[in-house]
């Protein structure tokens, strides 16, 4: 089986880049951990895959502070979350549909202590002691599963003992009219068409493909056969499978069977993100979140040090994390696993002293001088360098290391990509 458990961030393995780059800034986009199936599928026999899981003891007590007009000292609420199944049944530490399990805490802490171990300890990025909140930038969408997954982040990263005294992280988030961490179809009407456009499209081209499969897995679901629009639907299907693999639950034998889950794969992604090799699909998609990132890029590459932000961890979804590959064109049509993340770092290149003076001149001639091509990103994945095709030419790249993108080249594929006025262009065209 190609998918399922999580990917840890592999510290030792890291290439460090090469002689003469400095780290400026680091953007981290991470899937949420581990968490239960959305929907209940395949629960009864033979695939016999539980409806109910009870992995979800950790934080069901609450304290919190009580908005009355009391100033009495104990005053607070107190409560503990209990999830009651469909039969009215509740028993401790069940888990919610789509709720972040103790696995997927426990994997998404153990990420925070690796960002910790790679940018505290061995780089010496960051600092050991976090004294200005500024440092960093927390963000997530507004959904429970990521939102938890983000606090057990910053606790591996900066825990309370390595906090200055009233140096508290902040988690931001947005309204969800408003949320570029995700391909936001909800505010896009145009986006939503063109999804639903390319996922029949996949359908029309798949199903077919899927037909063989019936004999080996309509049994698990029904007798019903295995499509992109079944009911279940082939995504579900894969959502459930995964989840259950992920958690150590036994799932039937067909499904663990590579060709079998490759060719669901194939099918499941190309209906969910065909859309964003489309390049309306990734100017809609994906243009505002890489604004962002080429927006905070180039403030530092102006203020340096008088910028402080160095650490940027947004935690968001599966979807997000395909929908950046897509844009880049370094998609590998998997399934993104439960605390995989795409990273963009940005590096500047010192000026050999023997150039410094040079240099220095031509300051001096222009005050509008810049040497963008100081400045370099690598975008990573799953513990790899993606190398970028819209920096295969030369001087797009760092010579040598085509996976250093120079910013200038970065930067103008993004704005190639950001919508100049993103609410006109999401208005559907007639």
């Amino acid at each position: 089986m190609q998918d399922g458990p999580a990917v840890p961030l592999d510290v030792e393995g890291y290439p460090v880049a090469p002689e003469g780059l400095d780290l400026k800034q680091v953007h981290v986009y991470v899937r949420h951990g581990e968490r239960t199936p959305v929907r209940v599928r395949m629960s009864d026999p033979p695939a016999s895959i539980p409806a109910d899981w009870q992995m979800c003891n950790t934080a069901k007590s609450f304290h919190e502070t009580v908005a009355a007009h009391s100033l009495a000292i104990d005053d607070g609420l107190w409560y503990r979350k209990v999830v009651e199944n469909r039969h009215g049944k509740t028993a401790e530490g069940l888990c919610l549909l789509g709720e972040l399990t103790d696995i997927g805490k426990k994997s998404t802490y153990s990420f925070g202590m690796a960002l910790r171990n790679l940018y505290v300890d061995r780089l010496k990025f960051l600092p050991t002691k976090l004294e200005d909140e500024r440092l960093t930038y927390f963000r997530s969408t507004n959904v429970e599963r990521t939102i938890e997954s983000l606090q057990h982040i910053i606790h591996g990263v900066y825990p309370p003992s390595t906090c200055a005294p009233g140096t508290i992280p902040s988690i931001i988030v947005r309204h969800a009219i408003d949320e570029n961490l995700i391909s936001n179809a909800l505010a896009c009407k145009r986006l939503a068409l063109l999804e639903l456009q390319f996922a029949e499209a996949a359908v029309a081209v798949w199903n077919s493909r899927l037909e063989p499969l019936d004999k080996k897995v309509s049994k698990y679901i029904g007798g019903r056969p295995l499509r992109l629009d079944g009911t279940p639907r082939a995504s579900g299907i894969l959502d459930t499978v995964f989840s259950a693999a992920a958690h150590g639950f036994r799932v039937p034998p067909e499904f663990m069977d590579d060709n079998v889950v490759a060719l669901i794969e194939a099918a499941v992604t190309a209906e969910w993100f065909d859309s964003i090799k489309s390049e309306d699909g990734r100017r809609l998609g994906m243009g505002r979140l890489l604004a962002d990132v080429s927006e905070k890029m180039q403030r530092k590459t102006q203020l340096n040090s008088r910028d402080p932000t160095k650490l940027l961890v947004h935690t968001t979804h599966d979807s997000t994390l395909a929908a950046l590959l897509c844009t880049f064109d370094v998609f590998d049509d998997k399934w993104p696993p439960f605390t995989s993340s795409v990273t963009f770092e940005l590096f500047r290149r010192r000026t050999p002293a023997s150039q410094q003076t040079n240099i220095s001149g031509l300051r001096a001639l222009s005050s509008l001088w810049r040497q963008q091509d100081e400045h370099y990103v690598r975008m990573r994945y799953k513990n790899k360098n993606m190398v970028l095709p819209m920096c295969a030419e030369m001087g797009k790249h760092l010579p040598g290391s085509p996976e250093f993108c120079t910013l200038e080249a970065f930067q103008r594929r993004v704005g190639e990509l950001t919508p100049k006025d993103w609410a006109g262009e999401c208005f559907p065209r007639t």
